[in-house]
This record gives structure tokens, C-alpha cells and sequence, in this order.
């Protein structure tokens, strides 16, 4: 008994692979045969035309996928939303569907003209009714969706595709009868496959493994309880079977050369409704404004990429591009994304990279009141490195203390409004915090080509440096030493206790002593390896001058604890003439503040160790204050507290031999930080000849 379900096809006269717009046309072109195409092409045709009724659109010369149907637009009642192709190679299609369609009397929408949606390759009715899923990532746009909502009335849940061989929601993707789905999960993202577990129980979805899904078992065409595909196994035959379903396989391997099957070559155009259905789609939309040298620097590609990497879509509404080369462009770009929650991450995202929300222009920040000391409202804005501006009251507010991984504290003092970034265990009752993005920029210098060039030369640029020679680094870090020094400004280093294994000790030391370094940072067991090469020559009871172990060494680090101890801290110790050299030696002598956290591994620990967690994180933020240059030296953990720590425009230089962990410590997005990966001690010991090299760059004789 033939449906009341009816599908529009159009037969392969001119099919043909002529060209190539995805994955499966590669290697295929004219290599179809017409014979055996016609002859599948029929085979469908009539399988379908037992169970429901086919109507045919001409086929046209010299637009060879006009057989595949399914993108000839979206019907749903009696209205249609016309297909916009991608590829000039289909659009040439778009008359002849759109002449089919007025002539069997149906409305037909049309979309703007540069914004693509290929029909129901893209968008999927729910068999009950209920939404439209609609796909984008690849052909279709995203912004296209709200549209979708409008002209048909629905509900529409948006998926990203990100596996280009499934490049419609039709190859990896098929609503059936009875709320059922057949899908392949890899093809999306994991917000879409969120969004399809919210919305079909698990007992509805039917997941294909890769084989099926690569054969198009999810181009399926579905009347009532039959599934009719190209191919299928045994196993998800068996399922199908399982809840009802009648799979009926119809070879169509000449069309999967071109990247389609059986719901590629036909168009639904009667679809199940339910009379208590409206428009509703979860998509945002927002319009940002980039400044600065984007095209120099990177930053509108870096944007644009940003967008579409985290399931947004962009649409560039005006560019302008500076006259001459010192000068500066300007960019207003509408994004879109498929939630609020979606749209948050990219926005902040943005905002790292100096964008600016226009409508903030009109909007204060969002602030919410904190209930609880510790803990901060759900979905307060994380702080970033770079120096930020809340909107409070139509007045921008600059916020003070700025860090990484924090919130933004707004507080009322007699002197007015105060936002301050605070780590989420500092904020009080009595504070409001800033919640959501509205209301916020980061402030980003335009950097030139030449002001980049000219920073290179002066410090090198951001990245991990193991290719380079590292003397050429050296002589960078020890210039910029040595004119921060003569200025009185401050370094702080961050020591792991590799500096003392490799030999490296005795230069830290001497760079101290010399005044380049106003503070160190690091762990009970640099001081303490420090301390036992002083009192002993031997570091982990290794002899540092031989490079053997000595008999009873490994008790060593803990005799050093001992004595330490014994005279109550490092100070003391030194000052009753134990330690007489080493890195805590010239700390004591030079004044040198420095600050031990502790951790759980500790032997000891010695008394100077700040075993309070909390303690010594507020200790290393006091002594990080007007830092101008931080040496990371062989030491992971305690280092990423304090790239956390340290605002953007501080330069920060990583080494390590581990080119994971420069990596890891290098990558805060600014000019102002390096890895360089090497050992420890010979960084410093090439550090040291630099330095002796050199004179100051302020009593030069010119």
C-alpha cells in the first residue's frame, strides 16, 4: 500500500563526477559510469515508489548534481526555503528548483544572497514533528538557522559538523519514525552531541560505527518503518530490526563517488506536523569591533579562527583596511553562535585578543552579589593577563591587581567604585562580582610590523626557542638584564633544583650577588640542594666537582635540613658562618627577599619553608609586585603559579630541557614571553659570559 509521503527526484541524464567540492569526489572525476548509475538511480526510484509517491524535476545540462535532490531546498506545509550553494559549481541549479516550485504552487523563500544553506542536505525534520535539526560547519551557515525558525515556524537545534567527509547532516545523520535516530557521533562536536543526547532518550538512538557510517548508512530515506540505504552490516541491521525497522539495501556506489545515496537523491516534500508548533532557535548573535594592525599581526585570522573553531560563525560586515603601512585597520564582525552558553566562550575569548562588544558601548557590566566568602556567583568572568576595563554606572572603571584565572571584585570605598581581580577564595560578602562578558574590553597596544621587528631585536618574540641559537637568546636576555639593572628596576627568578644539579648554582649566585636579581622564587628543595652543595660539595649526594656518589650521600639533603634547623633559618645559618656560599648565601647577604613554597614531598621541611599553601601564593604575589623581567628556570609547577600571577608587559623568559614544559610556560599569548630549550646550567653559564661581555648601555661613550 503506497503512503500518502510524497518525494521529489530528479533522474541522472547528465550525472557525472565533473569536479570536485568534497572529500569522496577526490579521484573520482569522470570516472562514474553513466550505465550503472541510471541503473541504481531506477532501482531506488521504484523501491520508493512502492511505498510512497515520487514526483521528478527535469534534469538540466551541464549541472551534473541536480540529481541529488535533497539539496534543492527545505519544504515543510506548503512553504519552501530555497537552497543558497556554496560552490559555484551548484548554484547554477537554484532557478530551475525555484521555477519547479512556484509551479506546484508552493511559497518559496529565498535567502540573502551570500549566505549558503543547502536545503535538506542541511536540515533534518524530526519524523514527529516536534524541531528541525539543522547542520552547518562545512555548506550551510549558521546564521542561516534563524531564518529557518522564522519562515517555518519551528523550533531549530543547530549541529556542527566537523569531519569533512560527512559535509551535510543528511550523510551522518537520519531522523526515523517513532522518535528514533540514526547517527554517527564523530561527525560533531561535543556541544552538538550534547545537544542530540538532551533531546533523544538513550533508548532512541541508534549510533553506527565508522565502516557503516563511511558507506552512508545514515543517508538513509525513512517511510513509516522502512529504511531504505545504500548498505548496511549485519549488526546495525540487526538493531534496526530490533525496534521495528525494515532495512531494504539498494546498491549506490556510483553516486558515492560523488559524495551522496539514497537521502542525497531525494527531497521530502510532505513531512509529519504537529499543530502546536512555533518558532524558537537558542542562537545568539553579537557584533564585535577589532582595532589595530589586523592584517600585520595576525589578529583577524587569529579572530576569524577562533570563531569558527569554537561552533560560532562570523560575518564580516565592514573592513577597513589602513591607506598606508604605519597605519592601523578596523573591523566590525557579527558573530554567531548556537547558545548563550557557546557565545560566552567566544566572546571572552575576543575580548583576550583587545575585541570590543559594540552594544557594551551602551551596556554596563553585569554584576552579581557574593552570598558566600570564597566562593563567587555561577558564571563570573575569568580574568586574563591583560590590563581590563569594566563599565560600571556608563563609566569605564579600570580594574586594579591584574592576573590570570581571577575574578573582577567590585567594591564601594570612600574613594568610589574599585574593581580589583581576586583569586575566587579572597572574595567577600559585600562585593559584587562581574558575571557573563557585557561590559568589558582588555586593552592590546596595535603593534606594527616594525614596533614587532624592533621588539625582536630587543627581546625575542613570543614562542618556544630550541632551533635558534641559543647564544643569540642569551645575548637578548643578557642586554635587557643589564639596562633593567642599571635602571634599577626588578627581576625575579623562579628556580627549580635542577639549577643545582647541572652545575648551574654558582652562576645563579653570582648573578645575585651582582645585583641583576631582586628577588627568588621557587621550593624547599632548591635551597636545600643549594645548601647542601655549600656544606657538603655534593647535590642529592652527588659530588658536584666528580660528578660520582659519595659513600652516605643520600643522607646528606637531610643532615643539610638538620642543621639547619638546628639554627633556627637560612639567615641564621649563615650568619654563624655554616653556609659561606651558594644561591640562599647571596639571597642573605645581598638582601635579597625570596620565598620557599612547600608541598607535600618535602623532606624537613626547612623553617623558612611556607608549608601554608595559601600563605605562600600570597607571599609570591607581594614579591612579584613591579616586576619588569621574570627568569623561569627548571621549575614547572612553581613557575605556572606565577606566569598565573604576573599581568601582561612583564617579560617573562622560560627555560627548561623539556620542550613540553617551555611550551606550557611560554604560552600566555604575549610578545613578552620566550621558552628556550636547554639545559638549565649552560643557559646560565652562557648568561654569565654575556654579561661579563657587556657594558652599560647607559655609560656608553657614543
Amino acid at each position: 500500500m503506497t503512503s500518502q509521503i510524497k518525494f521529489l527526484m530528479c533522474p541522472p541524464d547528465h550525472y557525472d563526477v565533473d569536479y570536485v567540492i568534497n572529500p569522496w569526489m577526490e579521484g573520482n572525476i569522470h570516472k562514474s559510469s553513466q550505465d550503472r548509475a541510471v541503473e541504481q538511480w531506477q532501482k531506488l526510484h521504484q523501491i520508493i515508489k512502492e511505498h510512497a509517491v515520487v514526483d521528478l524535476v527535469p534534469p538540466e545540462k551541464g549541472w551534473p548534481d541536480m540529481v541529488f535532490s535533497a539539496n534543492a531546498g527545505l519544504v515543510l506545509d506548503d512553504t519552501v526555503v530555497l537552497s543558497r550553494f556554496l560552490h559555484k559549481e551548484r548554484q547554477g541549479e537554484e532557478p530551475y528548483f525555484n521555477q519547479w516550485f512556484e509551479k506546484n504552487g508552493y511559497t518559496v523563500h529565498e535567502l540573502p544572497k551570500d549566505l549558503p544553506f543547502e536545503g535538506a542536505g542541511d536540515a533534518l525534520l524530526d519524523r514527529e514533528g516536534r524541531w528541525l535539526w539543522a547542520g552547518y560547519g562545512f555548506r550551510s551557515e549558521l546564521d542561516s538557522h534563524p531564518y529557518l525558525a522564522k519562515w517555518l515556524d519551528i523550533e531549530v537545534l543547530s549541529l556542527r559538523l566537523i569531519d569533512e567527509r560527512f559535509y551535510h547532516l543528511d550523510t551522518c545523520f537520519c531522523p526515523l519514525a517513532n522518535g528514533y535516530l540514526l547517527y554517527y557521533p564523530p561527525a560533531f562536536d561535543s556541544y552538538s552531541n550534547r545537544l542530540i543526547e538532551m533531546r533523544v532518550a538513550p533508548e532512541k538512538r541508534i549510533v553506527v560505527a565508522e565502516p557503516d557510517a563511511v558507506n552512508f548508512a545514515c543517508n538513509a530515506v525513512n517511510i513509516d518503518r522502512i529504511v531504505i540505504m545504500n548498505k548496511a552490516s549485519e549488526g546495525l541491521k540487526t538493531r534496526l530490526g530490533d525496534v521495528g525497522f525494515q532495512v531494504i539495501e539498494t546498491p549506490l556506489t556510483e553516486f558515492l563517488k560523488a559524495g551522496g545515496a539514497a537521502k542525497c537523491l531525494t527531497l521530502r516534500v510532505t513531512e509529519p506536523l504537529i499543530e502546536e508548533r512555533h518558532a524558537n532557535i537558542p542562537l545568539e548573535s553579537r557584533v564585535i569591533q577589532l582595532e589595530g594592525h589586523l592584517l600585520d599581526a595576525g589578529l583577524i585570522n587569529r579572530a576569524l579562527d577562533l570563531i569558527v573553531d569554537n561552533g560560532g560563525s562570523f560575518q564580516v560586515l565592514n573592513f577597513n583596511l589602513g591607506e598606508q603601512r604605519q597605519s592601523t585597520s578596523a573591523a566590525e564582525v557579527r558573530v554567531s553562535a548556537p547558545s548563550h552558553e557557546l557565545m560566552e566562550e567566544i566572546i571572552s575569548q575576543l575580548i583576550d585578543l583587545g575585541a570590543v562588544d559594540l552594544p557594551q558601548d551602551e551596556r554596563d557590566a553585569k554584576l552579581e552579589p557574593v552570598i558566600q566568602n570564597g566562593v563567587a556567583p555561577d558564571d563570573f568572568y575569568v580574568t586574563t593577563i591583560y590590563p581590563t576595563e569594566v563599565r560600571i554606572n556608563g563609566q569605564w572603571v579600570r580594574v586594579q591587581n591584574q592576573r590570570m584565572d581571577g575574578a573582577i571584585a567590585i567594591s564601594q570605598t570612600p574613594e568610589g567604585l574599585i574593581a580589583r581581580c581576586k583569586i575566587l577564595r579572597d572574595v567577600e560578602v559585600g562585593e559584587q562580582v562581574v558575571v557573563d562578558v557585557q561590559g568589558i574590553r582588555t586593552i592590546r597596544k596595535p603593534e606594527s610590523r616594525e614596533h614587532r621587528n624592533q621588539q625582536e631585536f630587543s627581546f625575542m618574540s613570543a614562542g618556544v626557542s630550541s632551533e635558534r641559537r641559543v647564544e643569540l637568546i642569551v645575548e637578548q636576555v643578557a642586554w635587557e638584564l643589564r639596562k633593567i639593572r642599571d635602571a634599577a628596576g626588578k627581576v625575579v627568578v623562579t628556580a627549580g633544583p635542577v639549577v643545582i644539579h647541572t652545575g648551574g648554582g654558582e652562576h645563579l649566585a653570582r648573578l645575585i650577588r651582582e645585583g641583576y636579581i631582586q628577588g627568588l622564587l621557587g621550593g624547599n628543595a632548591i635551597a636545600v640542594h643549594d645548601i647542601e652543595q655549600s656544606m657538603m660539595g655534593t647535590s642529592l649526594g652527588v659530588d658536584m666537582k666528580r660528578g660520582v656518589a659519595v659513600r652516605g650521600g643520600h643522607r646528606h639533603h637531610l643532615k643539610t635540613i638538620n642543621t639547619v634547623r638546628r639554627y633556627g633559618n637560612i639567615a641564621k645559618a649563615v650568619e654563624a658562618g655554616v653556609i659561606k656560599s651558594g644561591v640562599m648565601y647571596e639571597c642573605v647577604q645581598q638582601n635579597v627577599p625570596f620565598v620557599l613554597a612547600g608541598s607535600i614531598r618535602d623532606d624537613g621541611p626547612l623553617p623558612d619553608t611556607q608549608m601554608d599553601l595559601i600563605k605562600a601564593q600570597a607571599e609570591y604575589a607581594e614579591l612579584l609586585k613591579g616586576t619588569e623581567m621574570i627568569l623561569m628556570l627548571s621549575s614547572m609547577l612553581h613557575s605556572i603559579g606565577v606566569g598565573n600571577m604576573t599581568p601582561a608587559g612583564v617579560k617573562m623568559v622560560c627555560v627548561d630541557i623539556n620542550p613540553a614544559v617551555v611550551t606550557k610556560l611560554s604560552d600566555r599569548g604575549s610578545i613578552e614571553s620566550m621558552g628556550v630549550v636547554t639545559d638549565v646550567g649552560l643557559f646560565l653559564s652562557l648568561l654569565i659570559q654575556q654579561l661579563d661581555k657587556l657594558t652599560s648601555p647607559y655609560t656608553q661613550v657614543g
